[in-house]
């Protein structure tokens, strides 16, 4: 009587996430990582030291900069008498642990960080509350050398040639050549009329005209702007347009942020980066104002509608909330949940593949488990994911299993299998079957695949 209240009489929950969460079945999950898993060894090729960082922070650590949209989106609470908040990206954290471990740091101090971040925004499609990003940051000890700035291009061309997502350009540009032209033009604080600019290709030309005029610059200034941030090209190409543009000497900073632009152009070509790779884009500004120098965008060529997948530049002082000592820096970022979502909608990546790391299956039939056992940890030994399979069931299940899972192999060992030594292994994608001596000369020879 028990058992049956127990049963019958619970209520049942609904099983449902939360509006701008995500999860995946199987084979997404696996393509996901795959794409994780790219971006970090790319990462790593270059020598950046993998970091993580707590996803909750003092709320007056995290928030100590922050402010307007930003702190509205900030998911933070009270435990006790601890003000505590969910970090919303991951250079905020990067900044306090840099301050914080200073003296136990080597500098220049290369980390990336990949990890979830979270923001109370409104989800909206290729929007999350909970999603990944994927950082690398060079930070130097008072002084950090261009040639960073420019290396971190030769990263993106790495890592997005190894998703091999289709072609893409690194767009660059230099956030003092515009703001000492904003000065020449008699705008002091060029804060609100660099993230108008960073608007022009999702609102058009005209429209960033209207608010900049409506910030007060002048319609003749206005248009000089535009027609600024519209020159877009190979580097060569857009020096020579602004040599008869004939705005050198505006501005003392419009000097130095062309002149470093010049520097890291020049750079990034000895990191061997293709020419078609990058270029000089004058509209890239990057709304966020602690950026100081050099600025990134990168686009999918056949997909711009996608926007930026990969931004960040150079920064002066963001640490400054946390030390007194000057800790420049530059990194990039990724949003790997909004670019997977992406790709995945417009159908650039397929979901089609695996879904489970197991390359073999191998299925004990009779008295054969501990062999199985045996072959399968030989099989392990040189590399290869491989599983066994446990259940009961005919042969035709056993092989659905690892149809179903998409495993490339599958193994069925019985006594005769056992007593020689010889395995026979069948092609679940071909249906092919193929004799081997051993379990470690099939997986010697799977492994050159």
């Amino acid at each position: 009587m028990a058992d049956d209240l127990t049963s019958k009489g619970r209520n049942i929950v609904e099983p449902s996430i939360l509006a701008g969460f995500q999860e995946f079945l199987p084979k997404e999950q696996m393509l996901f990582t795959h794409m994780l898993d790219t971006i970090r060894y790319s990462f790593e090729s270059y020598g950046f030291i993998p970091l993580d960082t707590p996803v909750l922070e003092k709320s007056q650590v995290l928030l100590a900069k922050s402010g307007g949209d930003t702190a509205k989106q900030v998911y933070r609470f009270e435990k006790g008498d601890t003000d505590m908040a969910m970090r919303f990206d991951l250079t905020v954290p990067l900044a306090r642990y840099v301050a914080q471990h200073y003296d136990s740091l080597v500098f220049p101090f290369r980390r990336y960080h990949i990890g979830k971040v979270y923001r109370g925004e409104r989800p909206q499609k290729g929007r999350f509350r909970e999603f990944y990003q994927c950082d690398i940051d060079i930070i130097g000890n008072e002084t950090l050398s261009l040639l960073n700035e420019a290396e971190l291009v030769s990263v993106i061309n790495s890592t997005f040639g190894a998703l091999d997502i289709g072609d893409f350009t690194v767009m660059i540009n230099n956030r003092k050549l515009l703001g000492g032209f904003f000065s020449s033009l008699g705008i002091d604080d060029p804060t609100e009329a660099l993230r108008a600019v960073d608007k022009l290709d999702k609102i058009g030309g005209d429209k960033v005209l209207e608010e900049l005029v409506s910030q007060g610059v002048s319609a003749e200034a206005a248009g000089k702007i535009i027609a600024l941030t519209s020159v877009c090209g190979a580097p060569e190409t857009v020096f020579k347009k602004l040599d008869e543009m004939g705005l050198a000497g505006c501005s003392a900073a419009f000097d130095e942020g062309l002149s470093e632009l010049k520097t890291v152009c020049a750079y990034i070509k000895k990191f061997g980066v293709p020419e078609k790779r990058f270029c000089v884009d004058l509209k890239i500004a990057r709304g966020l104002d602690y950026y100081t120098g050099t600025v990134y965008e990168t686009k999918l060529n056949d997909y711009p509608e996608l926007g930026s997948i990969c931004s960040g530049g150079r920064y002066d002082d963001l640490a400054s909330n946390y030390t007194k000592k000057k800790l420049p820096g530059v990194g990039i970022s990724i949003g790997l949940s909004r670019l997977f979502y992406q790709l995945n909608a417009a159908g650039i990546i397929s979901i089609d593949g695996r879904s489970t790391p197991s390359e073999v299956l191998l299925i004990p039939m009779g008295d054969t488990l501990d062999y199985t056992l045996d072959a399968a940890e030989k099989i392990r030994s040189e590399g290869i994911p491989c599983e066994t399979y446990m259940g009961e069931g005919k042969l035709g299940k056993k092989f659905g299993y690892a149809d179903k899972l998409g495993i490339p192999y599958a193994v069925v060992i019985g006594e005769d299998e056992r007593d020689s030594g010889i395995i026979t292994v069948k092609d679940m994608r071909t249906g092919e079957q193929r004799s081997y001596e051993s379990a470690s000369e099939f997986a010697r020879t799977i492994k050159k695949v």
